[in-house]
């Protein structure tokens, strides 16, 4: 696998801003990921960043947006970011990949204690800090709101969770949320909302359900 940091058709694409949007993240936190984790410290090993500029902007891929909501995942579980670059670092070598947070079958068996990233390898829980111990006093991190393909190298994301009508799919409109099966943007029905449209005129109007007109300004709304 190589580096995703050029504009590719199906890779999707996402700066700083779009991140910190979708994830619902404060800038500067994931300007810090961008910069100093992923192409400073993690870019470093393979010599390259993950990152590249697109109208003055960095950007990075649908692959490593997912590493980042996985990295909020387990921050909100009470990993430190430092035993998440570790356990980046340990399975990036021991599965030959460059996302491993993107990976189903690692996701599959990480767990935490809230402090420690583990990873169960073959009924082994195996410390992912250099310490190789283990704890069996652990929780499971479900990561619900993702899809893989038969590779399974996650394909598609729900940032509020599958019983919305929110998705990101690397694949349509270079990778920006769109509603359901539809290739609208949230943003064109929750700026008819702000404008004094009422909801069932505007899923009439684009011919889009009253559900999915919610999950829109929801969505806007969070962001």
């Amino acid at each position: 696998m190589t580096l995703e940091n050029t504009l590719n058709i199906g890779t999707g694409f996402y700066t700083i801003p779009d991140i910190s949007r979708i994830l619902r993240l404060p800038y500067q936190k994931v300007n810090l990921w961008v910069n100093k984790y992923w192409d400073g410290e993690l870019g470093s090993e393979f010599e390259s960043s993950y990152s590249w500029t697109i109208d003055n902007s960095k950007a990075v891929s649908f692959h490593t947006l997912i590493e980042f909501y996985v990295l909020y995942m387990l921050a909100e579980s009470g990993v430190r970011t430092r035993s998440v670059l570790n356990a980046h670092k340990e399975l990036s070598k021991y599965f030959n990949t460059l996302f491993p947070f993107a990976q189903k079958s690692i996701l599959e068996n990480i767990r935490t204690d809230g402090r420690k990233i583990y990873f169960n390898l073959n009924g082994t829980l195996l410390s992912l800090d250099g310490t190789k111990q283990f704890n069996l006093n652990f929780i499971e991190v479900f990561f619900k709101n993702l899809e893989f393909d038969k590779e399974l190298l996650a394909s598609r994301f729900w940032p509020l969770g599958k019983e919305k009508n929110i998705i990101i799919d690397p694949k349509r409109q270079f990778g920006h949320p769109v509603i359901g099966s539809t290739n609208i943007y949230p943003e064109t029905l929750y700026n008819l909302y702000k404008s004094g449209e009422p909801v069932d005129f505007i899923a009439f109007t684009y011919e889009v359900e009253e559900q999915e007109v919610r999950d829109a300004i929801a969505f806007c709304h969070a962001a």
